[in-house]
């Protein structure tokens, strides 16, 4: 059936393989135990297992940010 295509058979591995991924990240995700967060009668307690999203989040947003700005201006290099 996809012999006589060999483009056609690795897009059809692709798509699989997508799929296939897709959907064990999702059933993964809701594997994973509850936070342990405070009690609903106490409020005020701070999680002990709270992070600032400060660091490594914007290092990354940054760093999509720069490589989305150079792609583009090679891009436009490339038109001229």
């Amino acid at each position: 059936m996809l012999s006589g295509r060999p483009g056609l058979f690795f897009l059809a591995m692709k798509s699989l393989f997508l799929t296939a991924a897709c959907a064990l990240a999702l059933f993964s995700a809701r594997a994973q135990p509850a936070s342990g967060g405070p009690a609903p009668g106490n409020p005020a307690a701070p999680d002990p297992t709270a992070t600032p999203l400060d660091g490594g989040a914007s290092l990354l947003l940054a760093s999509g940010i720069a490589l989305g700005l150079k792609k583009l201006r090679n891009r436009r290099k490339l038109a001229r």
